[in-house]
């Protein structure tokens, strides 16, 4: 059968193993009951996430024109410290940023290669943590803006990584930890507005499964920019990617926005 449509980041549901679905405008595949199975990709054009025409992606599934438009692309979104809703100043759409940044928003250790630390909105829990592949993770604070935990992430990186190794995550090199241990440690690393949002009794540890047949010892990466069609045996889905029994894997995240066929 074929399915074409435009990438976007795959839905989740949070399960044991966690389930992936990959929606087109017209249609969707459950990719876990592809695994074991053949499949083939092939990219045909491009589609901006943001405007709809016809150009070429530039980044985050958005054209050169949007990404530097759109308030769903600010600096703050990457960089949460930037926040300035509380404060009543725009960056880009006031209106938009006021409901996006004035939401309770938590602060984050994951295990996804090793420790890391990270911002979320509530509402993203656990989906936030399911995208970057986390073996294991667990809220630190809840803070009632995206600037507050912005501030925290700031502080807390002179401790812990804020990016995850995808390769080690992907050929499941994790190493074992208690994050519980280490949440113990934050408090006095904690900014001091941020303080009186920690609660030293409150900690939910999350453990996720993911749907890999099998763990590949070396990866390489699909560009659908260098080569447009793909074919190989689906072996697990972790993260956003795709795990073929080649050792190829596929960033779906990464290449939103552009129009492909699957073929299974």
């Amino acid at each position: 059968m074929n399915y074409q449509g435009v990438l976007t980041k795959m839905q989740t549901e949070f399960g044991n193993p966690i389930q992936y679905y990959l929606v087109f405008a017209d249609d969707f595949l459950h990719m876990n009951q592809l695994l074991g199975k053949d499949m083939e990709i092939t990219f045909s054009g491009h589609q901006c996430l943001n405007c709809s025409k016809s150009k070429k992606i530039y980044r985050q599934g958005f054209c050169y024109d949007c990404f530097y438009s759109s308030p769903a692309v600010g600096d703050w979104i990457m960089k949460p410290e930037l926040s300035t809703a509380h404060l009543g100043i725009a960056d880009r759409d006031l209106d938009y940023e006021t409901r996006v940044q004035l939401q309770p928003h938590i602060v984050y250790l994951a295990l996804s290669s090793e420790v890391k630390v990270g911002v979320t909105r509530k509402t993203q829990v656990p989906t936030r943590w399911i995208d970057q592949g986390a073996e294991k993770a667990l809220a630190i604070v809840e803070v009632p803006n995206r600037y507050l935990a912005g501030i925290t992430e700031v502080a807390l990186k002179q401790h812990f990584s804020d990016k995850t190794n995808w390769r080690k995550m992907l050929t499941n090199e994790i190493v074992s930890l208690d994050l519980l241990s280490h949440r113990h440690e934050i408090l006095d690393k904690l900014p001091g507005e941020v303080r009186e949002y920690f609660d030293i009794d409150k900690a939910d540890l999350y453990e996720l499964q993911y749907p890999v047949l099998e763990y590949p010892k070396k990866i390489n990466s699909l560009n659908l920019d260098k080569e447009a069609s793909y074919k190989g045996k689906l072996m697990g889905i972790k993260g956003q990617y795709l795990i073929f029994q080649d050792g190829t894997v596929f960033n779906i995240r990464g290449f939103e926005g552009y129009k492909v066929t699957i073929e299974v």
